[in-house]
């Protein structure tokens, strides 16, 4: 987030009194500010918003975005060859390696959870005055971020222990809860969010509130998840909270109403595959994107960049326009070669090294399991002398990279929409599908007529190496999901074998099994 920066006492305005330690979170209070000495001016509710937002920006190694893409048929494990073998373990569905592979997760959405519950906790407290529409404004960005977290768990996850208030002493050993408690949250904090903002849409180049929550990407989100959980679950609504009617309804009106839209040219989207024609952070196609700046200069105690990006960048040095990183989640060809012929997405999304004219040698560089492609997205880039900018800058590669991750665009919401109108309105369908083919292809001339089936397509394609493509088989089902990801006959470095019986859910952190004091138990499978 540029505008939000964490001279706001961040970690100080949450963990002071409750502390999650055995459990949820692993955290200490930086300064002596505690929330009983602190909630009393709407200037404190700010910060205490930022300190939410703060959470967001723990996405890296671990992260949702690396796990679910590796786990998924878009990318194998990858990394170097000297390296250990968890990322081997995400794409191979073996928990072997390290045990905690999955806490990054599990820790960081439940740190932004309790975050958020302790302003919304502390709200009432906040004399307001002249300001008093702040206090929901407040309310609904942090309900959001609450279900934002508990809907990442969840799909993660399962069952989760779903918390709607900081929990107590004699709560620490508090079960799972059931999908549909869980569900019902996350659909009430999204509809008082959506329900609460006004019209405004910050993504316009310079905004000073780009990346705040609005009203948009609350609908949008309430979509997203009434699909996964319809899907996956088998229902009819959203734990009894959306209907699909009510589904329609909000999609439809930020397709309608948001000002969100296509940007002419897909590659524009992404640093790496437009360098100078680069549409920028704030384009009207970003609903919502978690924000990033290179402002640390190297400092690790901050977290001001993203540090996913050099987990996908090419292993070992800079090479062509791409600065180094760690090699990791190299792209599966299957992904490389399900684009047609005229689809611009499929070089803007990947890095083919010998179409490009790229000598990698994967040997020399200690590159594991080598494909020949590798993200485009996402990738830091070089300067015009082939340096790495980030490092040419002062800054430090591994945590100073600074693209925006957009976790909705206005593409997936046209995408859910021809989803969820599909068989009640197949016309307002075909156009939304139509809309992201036609940006796709440069033209209708190559467009399919919606079904399920080319939605599910469009929604590999488009949204590749987005953290989107693994929810989207397990909620087509376990036997879909493994038909998608087994993988076989390219040499025993890339075998995969989808396991059926963990029902799609990754590895609980095995601490928090065992400090739950059997009332969690370890997901099926694991």
């Amino acid at each position: 987030m540029k505008k939000y920066t964490k001279a706001l006492l961040v970690s100080a305005i949450l963990l002071g009194t409750y502390s999650c330690s055995d459990d949820f979170i692993n955290n200490e209070p930086y300064t002596e500010k505690v929330k009983e000495n602190f909630y009393t001016t709407p200037k404190d509710g700010y910060q205490g918003l930022v300190a939410v937002y703060d959470a967001l920006q723990r996405e890296g190694y671990g992260g949702f975005l690396l796990t679910s893409e590796i786990a998924s048929d878009n990318c194998f494990g990858g990394f170097g060859t000297a390296d250990d073998q968890v990322t081997l373990d995400w794409d191979r569905f073996k928990n072997n390696a390290d045990r905690e592979m999955n806490a990054p997760v599990w820790k960081t959405c439940y740190q932004g959870i309790f975050r958020a519950n302790v302003l919304l906790e502390n709200l009432d407290n906040i004399d307001w005055g002249i300001d008093a529409d702040l206090k929901t404004q407040y309310e609904a960005e942090a309900r959001f971020l609450r279900a934002h977290f508990h809907f990442e768990l969840a799909r993660m996850f399962g069952d989760i222990v779903a918390l709607d208030h900081t929990i107590t002493a004699d709560e620490f050993e508090t079960p799972r809860s059931s999908a549909e408690d869980t569900y019902a949250l996350i659909a009430n904090d999204f509809k008082f969010a959506a329900d609460n903002l006004g019209n405004d849409n910050y993504s316009t180049p310079g905004n000073v509130k780009y990346g705040r929550i609005t009203k948009w990407a609350a609908e949008a989100y309430l979509a997203k998840a009434f699909l996964f959980y319809t899907s996956y679950y088998n229902k009819t609504d959203l734990a009894g909270v959306v209907s699909k009617t009510e589904a329609i309804t909000y999609i439809n009106d930020v397709v309608d109403n948001s000002g969100h839209d296509l940007i002419p040219e897909f590659k524009n989207l992404w640093l790496a595959a437009s360098l100078d024609e680069y549409a920028g952070e704030g384009n009207t196609e970003i609903v919502w994107a978690i924000r990033f700046n290179s402002s640390g200069n190297g400092d690790w105690n901050l977290h001001e960049g993203n540090r996913f990006q050099v987990n996908i960048a090419p292993r070992g040095s800079n090479i062509g326009n791409y600065a180094s990183g760690w090699g990791g989640a190299t792209v599966n060809p299957d992904l490389y070669n399900a684009y047609q012929i005229g689809d611009t997405r499929r070089d803007a999304t990947i890095i083919d090294f010998a179409t490009e004219g790229l000598n990698f040698d994967a040997q020399e560089r200690g590159q594991r399991q080598f494909t020949g492609y590798a993200w485009k997205k996402y990738c830091p880039i070089t300067n015009a002398a082939g340096d790495g900018i980030v490092a040419d800058g002062g800054g430090d590669f591994q945590i100073d990279n600074y693209e925006d991750y957009a976790v909705i665009r206005f593409a997936d919401v046209l995408l859910m929409a021809a989803e969820l109108n599909l068989g009640t309105n197949d016309v307002i369908a075909q156009a939304d599908l139509d809309r992201v083919r036609e940006r796709a292809f440069g033209n209708n001339t190559n467009n399919v007529t919606v079904t399920q089936a080319s939605i599910m397509n469009e929604r590999r394609l488009e949204l590749a190496l987005e953290g989107q493509r693994y929810f989207d088989l397990i909620r087509q089902g376990v036997d879909v999901a493994k038909a998608a990801i087994d993988n076989s006959g390219d040499g025993a470095e890339f075998d995969v074998t989808f396991r059926t019986v963990t029902k799609g859910w990754f590895a609980l952190p095995q601490s928090q099994v065992l400090l739950s004091n059997g009332t969690i138990n370890q997901n099926t499978g694991w």
